[in-house]
């Protein structure tokens, strides 16, 4: 199917938008009005997210060529008999895949065929010598036609603004019309859901390809593993995600100490990675640490966290200390502290941990906010003053 040809962006949100009252309305009154209402926004928000397209360059893989022969006519007008070689090219991505398929606006109306299969996207091309410097222009031809636009549609998806609002509006409005013909059919006396004694749960969304640490290509006498941005963020949102649900359920947090948190937390990464471990109170430079996701072909650091209740400024800002001054080794790039506050006041402490966070001496700068309690900055380490390391401050709140 040729790329970013499809349907025009001008029509695709509208379209996007109607599946998911589509599916709202799919499940009928009865599981609309009986469903956990938080749950089901958050099942439909996570499974309709539209997010950026991010192709790989280091996935690449190169099919063994198919070699034909064809007729083919020279300059001059001549036909002669000639080998050709078809490559197939593919690569891993990231993103909503239904994008590649999506005109974007402005549009340059350059395409190319592609294919999208299993989180890989593939295009094919031909040269007719075996040449290198031929091979390599046919293969970067294909690929700007083929993703020419994707910037373009990557724009589009980041100018959507207020989805999550919208899909809680729709959930609403479709639940209030079958609460108000109930309410009618009572008024009424006609019989509504007699007898009925069913328990409805939320469907279960396909998880898109989990970024797995990579050993770095570029790096020519180390193998020292790295982990991937996309694999650092999917981590923080597990962390998030889970915290957050967490908050709703306060049995899973009542009475618990800092080492009985963090182990929920490790059950959750422990098995979601392929090559790595994650364990708790690990030994790493000179003390242990509460979690550490380690690169399992060689036992090296890819992840970092430390677990703290919140007892106030001073602690919170020792505790920044403690991470860095006594656990992170200089090959430690991606750390994060974890926060439960038992404090009533949840956003004074939020607006407390984003004033006083960058008093603190090994503060670079500001990173951006990946959620209402979860804030990435960009520290150093204290022992080398042009080492970058990248923190995330992820606050929960158990006050029950």
């Amino acid at each position: 199917m040729k790329s970013f040809s499809g349907i025009s962006w001008l029509d695709f949100p509208r379209q996007h938008f109607d599946r998911i009252r589509e599916e709202i309305l799919s499940k009928g009154k009865d599981y609309i009005l009986k469903i956990d209402e938080d749950e089901f926004i958050e099942y439909l928000i996570e499974k309709y997210r539209l997010e950026p397209l991010q192709i790989h360059l280091e996935t690449e893989s190169i099919s063994e060529p198919k070699k034909e022969i064809e007729t083919v006519r020279d300059d001059w007008g001549r036909y002669f008999d000639a080998e050709v070689y078809y490559f197939t090219v593919s690569y891993q991505f990231t993103g909503s895949e239904e994008l590649f398929f999506v005109q974007s606006n402005p549009t340059t109306y350059i395409s190319y065929d592609i294919e999208v299969k299993n989180n890989r996207v593939s295009f094919s091309f031909s040269i007719y010598k075996q040449n290198v410097i031929e091979f390599n222009k046919a293969k970067s031809n294909a690929y700007s036609y083929a993703f020419n636009d994707l910037e373009r549609i990557n724009n589009n998806v980041q100018s959507i603004k207020g989805f999550e609002n919208a899909v809680k509006t729709a959930f609403q409005n479709e639940k209030n019309k079958f609460k108000r013909e109930n309410d009618f059919f009572t008024a009424i006396n006609v019989n509504v859901n007699k007898d009925t004694e069913s328990v409805f749960s939320i469907p279960t969304i396909t998880k898109k390809d989990i970024p797995q640490p990579t050993v770095s290509k570029n790096k020519e006498f180390s193998s020292e593993p790295t982990m991937a941005i996309e694999m650092y963020r999917d981590v923080l949102k597990v962390i998030y995600d889970l915290g957050k649900s967490m908050e709703k359920k306060p049995s899973t947090y009542q009475n618990k100490d800092e080492e009985a948190l963090r182990d929920q937390i490790l059950l959750f990464l422990e098995t979601r990675y392929d090559g790595t471990t994650a364990t708790g109170e690990t030994f790493n430079r000179g003390g242990k640490t509460d979690i550490i996701l380690k690169y399992a072909n060689d036992n090296s650091n890819v992840f970092v966290a430390e677990c703290k209740f919140w007892h106030g400024t001073s602690e919170f800002l020792k505790a920044i200390s403690q991470l860095f001054d006594r656990y992170l080794t200089w090959r430690d790039s991606k750390v994060a502290l974890i926060l439960f506050v038992t404090n009533k006041d949840f956003s004074n402490v939020l607006s407390i941990i984003k004033d006083e966070v960058i008093n603190h001496e090994y503060y670079v700068s500001s990173n951006g906010e990946k959620g209402e309690s979860s804030f990435s900055y960009v520290f150093r380490l204290p022992q080398d003053k042009n080492k970058k390391v990248l923190l995330e401050i992820i606050a929960f709140h158990y006050d029950k």
